[in-house]
């Protein structure tokens, strides 16, 4: 049996603001929904990615905005990455070089942080 995980849930203050800012670092936004007067979801997906994010308001959520910090995205490219992030005026951080990974860290405008990571060669 497969599991695979399809929905990982990011707390936020200002859900157009987070919207806005993932969908200009190329998140498509699958889903905004208001089906009740106090409850809006927003689904968002990473170019490429077979994981979602959502957020929005009375979602029950335990963490604060700013609390996920454990969020972890493969990347082919650290560099391009980081160049894209910077020239779409994302605060990124520079390239760290690991044994197991080259990482590049960015937040979003709650201090949500994301890792970005390029794989080590496997040859």
């Amino acid at each position: 049996m497969d599991w695979k995980i399809e929905l990982i849930f990011v707390p936020v203050t200002d859900v157009d603001r987070a919207k806005e800012f993932y969908s200009r670092i190329g998140f498509s936004a699958d889903h905004d929904q208001t089906p009740f007067e106090g409850l809006r979801f927003v689904q968002m997906t990473p170019p490429g990615s077979a994981c979602s994010i959502a957020f929005g308001t009375n979602l029950g959520l335990t963490l604060q905005p700013g609390q996920q910090d454990s969020i972890q995205v493969v990347v082919p490219d650290a560099d391009q990455a980081l160049a894209d992030l910077r020239a779409l005026g994302v605060d990124a951080d520079g390239v760290d070089e690991q044994g197991w990974g080259r990482f590049v860290t960015f937040a979003d405008p709650d201090g949500n942080r994301w890792t970005l990571q390029e794989l080590p060669s496997r040859e």
